[in-house]
């Protein structure tokens, strides 16, 4: 791999599908390829930190030192998985090149998986590593505004409404145009759950547009530059705050035309991951370095045994709203 800071296609990842299977041809290339990824400055022992190891039969290495036994796989999504590395390096690779990403039915079709709660854990694995924890926060202006997402509501329009509120913050870049979001699942509609994801994500001193929601004015309290515009005052009320509602409305167009409206409200947050990363990520044309990318945050995240994913029931228990 190169030692530039910016990955660079046909030298750090495969530029095309011909590519990538010819990098990948079998596991023992793939699990090359990912102790590279993991111990890009040479073999760290998690446990005492020895840089020496040895090779064994069964793709570990074992410490020089104390004797432990890990892989590249140990502790990463792909922990303890029963399939072969290169078919998770192929599902990594036809959840990137598609655009607008895949459903777990398309995963299952694609890669040959007897059952679809299969299919629908490797995404839902897949969606835990799409946000880095320490991303970079938001910054020059930011959009803030709520939303609604689901099926059709049982209750009232707005916050009367029986359908998921999500709060969203949307940069808007000297051009006009959209830079990065930020999504979340709110607890309530038009509670200080607003303002504790703003101090999350978006960097103090920020210019903080809002529709003017009486909740919104604590931003100022919390080292934001506060620019109400009151809704109640436009003609048009997706002219107040356009960057949310352009990004809300290709929100639910996503969840209705991949996803089919099949998006439970346990596993929400992760799906608004999947938007985010691909969102952020949308005038990218290298889709070989949305694979790299995918694959190194898969690599440093924990697995989450199915179990743990769906919380004793099974995967149909959670899929729709």
């Amino acid at each position: 791999m190169s030692d530039s800071e910016r990955p660079i296609g046909g030298v750090d990842y495969p530029r095309t599908y011909q590519e990538f299977r010819s990098w990948f041809p079998d596991d023992a290339a793939c699990v090359e390829f990912l102790e590279q990824l993991r111990w890009r400055e040479g073999f760290s022992c998690p446990r005492c930190g020895c840089g020496e190891a040895w090779h064994t039969r069964r793709a570990h290495r074992m410490c020089a030192d104390c004797g432990l036994k890990t892989s590249a796989t140990a502790g990463t999504i792909f922990h303890r998985s029963h399939s072969p590395l290169s078919t998770w390096f192929a599902a990594i690779w036809f959840v990137t090149s598609q655009k607008n990403g895949v459903s777990a039915q398309g995963l299952q079709d694609a890669l040959g998986f007897k059952s679809y709660e299969t299919a629908w854990a490797w995404l839902h694995k897949l969606r835990r590593a799409m946000v880095r924890p320490e991303r970079d926060l938001l910054g020059g202006v930011v959009e803030l505004d709520q939303s609604f997402l689901g099926g059709k509501g049982k209750g009232k329009a707005g916050a009367g409404t029986a359908k998921a509120p999500v709060t969203i913050a949307v940069e808007r870049i000297e051009t006009g145009r959209l830079g990065r979001v930020r999504l979340e699942l709110a607890g309530l509609p038009g509670s200080m759950d607003q303002i504790e994801f703003a101090k999350e994500v978006i960097a103090p001193g920020t210019e903080v547009h809002t529709d003017g929601a009486s909740v919104f004015r604590r931003l100022t309290e919390h080292g934001f530059t506060h620019h109400p515009t009151p809704g109640y005052l436009a003609t048009d009320l997706d002219a107040v705050m356009p960057g949310p509602h352009l990004v809300s409305s290709l929100l639910k167009r996503w969840t209705a035309g991949t996803l089919h409206h099949r998006v439970s409200h346990a596993h929400l947050p992760y799906y608004l991951d999947e938007f985010t990363f691909r969102f952020n990520r949308r005038t990218s044309r290298a889709r070989g370095l949305l694979f790299y990318r995918l694959l190194q945050q898969a690599a440093d995240t924990d697995p989450h045994p199915l179990k743990e994913l769906i919380g004793g029931g099974t995967a149909a228990d959670f899929e729709d709203l």
